[in-house]
């Protein structure tokens, strides 16, 4: 078979170079359940011809929302893709009032859905949808009908009629992003735009034919979707669970002994803080030979080569100390890309130099995904920056007085950048620009370049929009300031305020945990976190996290006051308040603003 063109030629190319007995697995009623190449590519055909009998038309949109990654999810995707129908992911943890904006938006016909109150959720959304005209489960329920039921059993030439009708420029998919402020936008894919990508990526990834990935970044996300085309295209056997079900002794991580997974910073964090508090509770030679362990990751860089004493000691540390952690993540990852929101510099550094490779990459929905990505091979990686471009991506700074010289927004043009926004030409036209006739897109981050080893690498130094203007007219950017904070396992979030203010302040979430082991052992009789949080020992501690942290930034950017709160921030709340968090775990600066506003007026009153 040819180079895949379209996003379902990737399954029929593993067909035709290397079948694997478990292609996709998932687990199901207390057992895995494994599907091979062939089953995947009939069930699809079976639920294309279903689809067919409902009288979809190639353009007609279907969506899909499920809590967790399921295979279920990549035939239903094949489906509809071989007949030019087109998915519309949906986050699962969004309101009802964006499910109805986008489902009316994109004039969505049919939707499926996974467990949970999920085809409770979208049933709310009928009356107002007047183009939804079923809704089916991905598991048995009594109120609608189950998936398979459209399954036709017969092979139909209409099918692989349609197949042969679909275009490379063809519109693959509706991506609504989740946005820190009003309506989501549809973003327009194409399957090139993402075949492209794809085609791009996959040399930066060290995962070879019948090796397993692991998948639990949830596919409505172009940043999981992407890699998981890029694992069928590899041959790669990928396992679906949830972010609910790795750690542990029996986890997943530990029972599937993957050889690579993507993932984002904050679940990379925990992991990190869940060591370190293990740390802590260990005593005597243990406790010292641990914190001794992990000091000897200070300072590490990629493509270090340690000589002498230092090499002895790293020896000893990754005997004694680290290979324990690999064998937590079951002793057989590869490698580990990082994407969607900043990585802190700090957990790169330390899962890296303790034998588990952690790289960043850089992208965008609009940009399907990667722009960037740090890569595995000598001189591929440096910390603190998100990589080289990825072939056929072209990258630009436009540079601003706003900025340090050679720093301004990224503009990026390639064959992976969107289509445009669904139905909204006006917000299309505002993020392109032309230079030297070709059609670059604003990402609205801001940026610089670093020389190393002859190649340039991407820096990202915050977000455009995000930038505060203090009372003396002075810019800050917050991400940076917010990232290092973070690095602190004291810290579970963070959010820099200072707009239109005469300084910069902090608003920060005290990690729980992390703060009751700390206050045992300080002596400090533990109670609730609200009350903790006003303790003098406890905020006397946090001064000193400001305190280690403000020589690395300007003075203007140096903190001068900060607030401590016990709430969690979420992408969904329970109570059905504002949701501080975006899907993609990004603060929402004015849901945050807003519901803090007493606080923040008293750091400033004082």
């Amino acid at each position: 078979m040819e180079k895949p063109t379209r996003l379902f030629d990737f399954i029929y190319y593993q067909q035709a170079h290397y079948p694997q007995q478990r292609a996709f697995g998932g687990f199901y009623q207390g057992a895995w359940r494994y599907f091979s190449t062939e089953e995947l590519i009939n069930q699809a055909h079976q639920l294309s011809q279903g689809f067919l009998q409902l009288g979809l038309q190639p353009g007609d949109k279907v969506a899909m929302v499920t809590y967790k990654n399921r295979p279920e999810w990549v035939v239903t995707d094949l489906a509809m893709l071989q007949i030019g129908v087109i998915n519309v992911p949906v986050y699962p943890t969004i309101s009802s009032r964006e499910y109805e904006y986008i489902f009316n938006d994109a004039q969505v016909k049919y939707c499926f859905c996974g467990s949970g109150d999920l085809v409770d959720k979208v049933q709310g959304t009928m009356e107002q949808v007047p183009s939804l005209k079923g809704i089916y489960s991905f598991d048995h329920r009594d109120d609608v009908p189950y998936w398979k039921s459209l399954f036709a059993t017969d092979r139909s030439e209409e099918v692989d009629a349609r197949m042969a009708q679909v275009q490379p420029q063809d519109l693959a998919t509706l991506i609504y992003t989740s946005g820190t402020t009003g309506n989501p936008k549809g973003v327009m894919l194409t399957h090139h735009n993402i075949v492209s990508n794809v085609c791009s990526v996959l040399p930066c990834i060290p995962i070879e034919a019948g090796e397993v990935a692991l998948s639990f970044l949830p596919l409505c996300h172009i940043f999981e979707r992407a890699v998981m085309y890029a694992y069928s295209y590899a041959g790669v056997n990928v396992v679906f669970t949830g972010t609910d079900n790795l750690g542990g002794e029996s986890g997943d991580l530990r029972t599937i002994r993957p050889h690579f997974f993507t993932t984002v910073p904050r679940l990379l964090e925990k992991v990190y803080e869940k060591i370190y508090q293990k740390g802590l509770e260990l005593s005597g030679i243990k406790r010292t030979l641990f914190f001794w362990a992990l000091r000897q990751t200070e300072g590490y860089e990629y493509d270090v080569e340690y000589k002498g004493l230092k090499k002895l000691k790293v020896a000893i540390a990754d005997k004694l100390i680290f290979s324990k952690w690999r064998a937590a993540l079951g002793g057989r990852v590869k490698g580990i890309i990082t994407g969607a929101a900043a990585c802190p510099r700090r957990i790169a550094q330390v899962f890296s130099a303790a034998g588990i490779p952690v790289r960043e990459g850089y992208g965008l929905t609009e940009t399907s995904p990667a722009l960037t990505i740090n890569r595995f091979e000598p001189c591929g990686a440096l910390l603190g920056t998100v990589g080289p471009a990825v072939d056929g991506v072209e990258l630009r700074i436009e540079e601003s007085d706003l900025y340090g010289p050679g720093e301004g927004e990224i503009l990026a043009h390639g064959p992976n950048v969107m289509k445009g926004y669904y139905n909204k030409p006006e917000e299309t036209a505002a993020v392109f620009v032309e230079i030297e006739g070709k059609q670059f897109f604003r990402t609205g981050d801001i940026g610089t370049f670093i020389t190393h080893c002859d190649r340039q690498f991407l820096k990202i130094t915050d977000r455009k929009k995000e930038l505060l203007k203090t009372s003396g007219g002075k810019y800050v950017a917050p991400a940076p300031i917010e990232n290092k904070l973070k690095e602190n396992f004291l810290i579970e979030q963070a959010m820099v305020v200072g707009e239109k203010r005469k300084f910069v302040s902090a608003i920060i979430v005290a990690a729980e945990e992390a703060l009751r082991n700390w206050c045992m052992h300080n002596q400090l009789e533990w109670t609730n976190l609200e009350e903790m949080i006003r303790n003098p020992a406890v905020i006397d501690k946090y001064q000193r996290i400001i305190d280690e942290v403000n020589p690395e930034f300007s003075h203007i950017e140096q903190i001068k006051k900060f607030v401590l709160v016990a709430d969690v921030w979420e992408p969904i709340k329970s109570d059905g308040s504002p949701a501080e968090l975006t899907p993609t775990m990004k603060l929402k600066r004015r849901v945050i603003l807003k519901k803090y506003d007493d606080l923040i007026e008293q750091m400033y009153a004082e």
